[in-house]
C-alpha cells in the first residue's frame, strides 16, 4: 500500500516540477501568509517585552502599604471631645513584624522621601532624597552602573552614605569618578558609594502607582534618614505623652487617648514614621492571600485605626497584560486572514488543475488507478505546495523581522511557537483546501474523462 501511494506522490512531484511557474504562483499566498504571521508575532512579542520591562519598575509581585493622613478630632456640638484610638502609624516596627510573621514575603523595604536641594562646588540641583533598605533595589529592579549597595553596618548604624541616580552623576561628577566623593544634601554631607544605571523610560507622573523615576534620586539607608533628616515618630510619641487623659478599659488591655483641645485643631497631621512600605511576595498567586493577612495584621497592630492603605499593582499589570494579549490577537488575526487567502488561492488553482488534467485522470483510472490514488495525487500536490511555501515563508518572516528591527528600531522577538504555528497552519491549509479538488477529481467517470475535450 505504501509503495502504491508512494507512486501517487511521485506523480504529484513530477506534476509540480513540470509546472514550476504555476506552482510558485500558487505558493505565493502561503509564503506571504506565513511570513506575515511570523513577522507580526515577532513585533507583538517585542512590544510585550518592552511593556514588561517598563512594568518591572512597578514590581510584579509588590504590595504597597502607604499611610492615610488623618485629621485631628474636633469638639462635638455638646462640647465633648471625640475619643480616638491611638495608632503609631507606619513604623519600622511594622516592617520587622511583617518580615517575621508572614512566610510568603520575599523582600520588604520601608521608604521615606522628601524633596530638597543638592549643593556642591557652587552648583545647586533639585532632587529627591529617599531612605530605603537594600531590598528596595531588588524590588524595583534597579541595577548599579558602578560602586556597591549598602552593607549591613551602614544600614544598622545609619552611616552617611548614598547611592545616586544617573542624572545626579551627570550633573556633579561628569569629569570624575563619583565613588568616594561627597555631596551635600539639605546641609548633611553624604558619601557616594554607588551609581544606578540610567533608565531611558519616561515615567514622570506615575509615582502614585508605585513607579519610581530614579535618575534624579539620592538613596540613603532608612536609619540614616531617621537619624539625620526626619523622624515623625518622635512627634507622635510626644503627642501621646501630652494627652490630657487616658481611659483604661478591660483591665488595662485597651486604652483610648483623648487629645487636648490645643492639639485638636482639625488640621491634618502626618504622624507616620514611614512614607511607604513595599512588600514583595514569592509568587503572584500569593498576592491576594498575603494582602488579606497584611490588612488584618496592620489593623490589629494599629489598634483598629484604618490609617493605612494597601495597594496591589497587580491590577495595573493585569490591564497591561490584557492590552498585550489584545494586541497579539489582532496581529494573529490579520496574519491568519493572509493564510486563509493563500489557502483559497491553492483551492482555486487545484480546481483549475483538475479541469486541465481530466484526460490524465481518466487515463490513470482506465489503467487501474483507484479513487484513493487520485485523491492522494492531487492532495499531495496541494500539501507539497503548502509545505514548501511554509518553509520559504518561515525564512522570509525571520528576515522581515530582523529588517524591521534594524531599519525601524522596533524590538522584534521571533519565538519558536510562532514558527511552529505558522508552519503547521500552512500544512493544514494544504490539506483542508486541497481535499475538495482532489475528491472531485477522484469522483469523475473514467469514460467521460477520456472523452473530455
Amino acid at each position: 500500500m505504501f509503495k502504491r501511494y508512494g507512486h501517487d506522490i511521485r506523480i504529484a512531484v513530477e506534476s509540480i516540477l513540470s509546472n514550476k511557474l504555476k506552482s510558485i504562483l500558487t505558493a505565493l499566498g502561503i509564503i506571504f501568509g506565513v511570513a506575515a504571521v511570523i513577522s507580526m508575532l515577532a513585533i507583538g512579542n517585542g512590544a510585550q517585552q518592552e511593556i514588561l520591562e517598563q512594568i518591572k519598575m512597578v514590581g510584579v509581585n509588590n504590595i504597597l502599604i502607604s499611610p492615610i493622613v488623618q485629621e485631628k478630632s474636633e469638639e462635638s456640638n455638646e462640647g465633648e471631645m471625640q475619643l480616638n484610638k491611638f495608632s503609631r502609624g507606619l513604623t519600622l516596627i511594622d516592617v520587622e513584624a511583617i518580615r517575621s510573621a508572614i512566610p510568603s514575603v520575599r523582600r520588604i523595604s520601608p521608604e521615606i522621601s522628601f524633596n530638597s536641594t543638592i549643593v556642591l562646588s557652587g552648583m545647586r540641583y533639585s532632587a529627591k532624597l529617599v531612605g530605603v533598605s537594600n531590598d528596595y533595589f531588588e524590588l524595583y529592579n534597579l541595577p548599579l552602573a558602578q560602586g556597591m549597595f549598602f552593607n549591613d553596618y551602614q544600614e544598622e548604624h545609619g552611616i552617611q552614605v548614598c547611592i545616586i541616580g544617573a542624572n545626579i552623576r551627570a550633573k556633579f561628577f561628569s569629569q570624575v569618578d563619583p565613588i568616594g566623593q561627597y555631596l551635600k544634601f539639605d546641609n548633611v554631607w553624604l558619601k557616594v558609594i554607588g551609581v544606578l544605571e540610567k533608565t531611558n523610560v519616561s515615567l514622570t507622573g506615575f509615582e502614585e502607582q508605585g513607579v519610581n523615576v530614579y535618575n534624579d534620586n539620592v538613596y540613603i539607608p532608612i536609619k540614616t534618614m531617621l537619624m539625620r533628616y526626619q523622624n515623625r515618630a518622635l512627634v507622635n510619641t510626644k503627642l501621646a505623652t501630652q494627652a490630657t487623659s487616658v481611659q483604661i478599659f478591660g483591665g488595662g488591655h485597651r486604652a483610648r487617648v483623648v487629645v487636648s483641645g490645643s492639639d485638636a485643631s482639625g488640621a491634618e497631621t502626618n504622624y507616620n514614621q514611614l512614607d511607604k512600605i513595599v512588600v514583595q511576595v514569592w509568587e503572584t498567586e500569593q498576592l491576594t492571600p498575603t494582602t488579606e493577612v497584611l490588612s488584618r495584621m496592620m489593623l490589629r497592630r494599629h489598634s483598629g485605626v484604618k490609617d493605612f492603605e494597601i495597594t496591589v499593582p497587580e491590577l495595573l499589570l493585569k490591564q497591561q497584560q490584557r492590552t498585550k494579549d489584545i494586541f497579539n490577537i489582532v496581529l494573529g488575526a490579520i496574519a491568519s486572514i493572509s493564510l486563509i487567502v493563500g489557502g483559497i488561492g491553492i483551492m482555486n488553482i487545484m480546481f483549475a488543475s483538475v479541469m486541465e488534467r481530466i484526460k490524465e485522470i481518466g487515463t490513470r483510472m482506465a489503467i487501474g488507478a483507484k479513487k484513493m490514488d487520485i485523491v492522494v495525487q492531487f492532495l499531495s500536490e496541494a500539501v507539497l505546495i503548502s509545505v514548501t511555501g511554509g518553509f520559504i515563508g518561515v525564512f522570509l518572516g525571520i528576515i522581515l523581522a530582523v529588517l524591521i528591527q534594524e531599519i525601524a528600531g522596533i524590538t522584534t522577538i521571533i519565538s519558536l511557537f510562532s514558527v511552529v504555528v505558522a508552519f503547521g497552519v500552512s500544512a493544514a491549509v494544504g490539506v483542508i483546501f486541497g481535499y475538495s479538488p482532489a475528491k472531485r477529481a477522484s469522483e469523475r467517470d473514467p469514460i467521460e474523462s477520456l472523452r473530455y475535450e
